[in-house]
């Protein structure tokens, strides 16, 4: 299980910060699709020019958030591409979406391999990194569920949820992008946010 492919449309709910304990998938997915929970919250990592970047950096522009790894072989890449394409299909209203990219693999993410890796996607893709204590409560937050699982010769891999938040211009949770979802989706949900600043 790479991630967690599920048909829905976006879900739209009001909520503030929460920490919660590590959570199997199909529960992170019941907190998300009937917003039980808190989703999201504050948090300070390092992104990919090792410069410290907390979500307040980010207030007055709606964030589209991602978590995943960089040597996902599929669905991140396929995921991150459309984020990048809504972008560019958004025009100068882009300027008002800022996509964040979050490893759940900072042993092997280090912020001079998100150098190289973010920019394949997009220009404005801010990627980031931090402590393996870090990057769980900021999933924890988030309601990301991640586990690394062993391979042959010691390598792993990491199965993780993939689903693309949309939070509010004051940080808020407004709801997910389940995998898969197209660039065109993306901006059909995202523009009628850009006309009402407040929320």
């Amino acid at each position: 299980m790479a991630c967690l492919s599920v048909g829905l449309w976006l879900t739209l709910a009001a909520a503030a910060a929460g920490d919660a304990p590590a959570r199997s998938a199909a529960e992170i997915m019941d907190i998300l699709m009937w917003n039980r929970e808190p989703v999201g919250g504050p948090f300070t990592l390092t992104d990919q020019a090792g410069h410290e970047r907390s979500d307040r950096d980010f207030r007055g522009r709606l964030m589209l958030v991602y978590f995943g790894f960089t040597t996902c072989p599929d669905v991140c890449p396929t995921d991150l591409q459309a984020i990048g394409l809504a972008l560019d299909r958004l025009g100068r209203d882009a300027d008002q979406v800022q996509p964040i990219f979050i490893t759940v693999d900072p042993e092997r993410d280090t912020a001079s391999h998100l150098a190289d890796y973010v920019p394949l996607f997009h220009p404005r893709l801010i990627g980031l990194t931090g402590s393996s204590d870090a990057i769980r409560r900021v999933a924890d937050a988030y309601k990301v569920y991640y586990a690394k699982v062993p391979l042959q010769d010691a390598d792993y891999t990491v199965d993780h949820t993939a689903y693309i938040y949309l939070m509010d211009r004051d940080g808020s949770y407004l709801g997910f992008f389940p995998p898969g979802t197209s660039a065109d989706r993306m901006v059909e949900i995202i523009k009628p946010r850009l006309a009402a600043p407040g929320r």
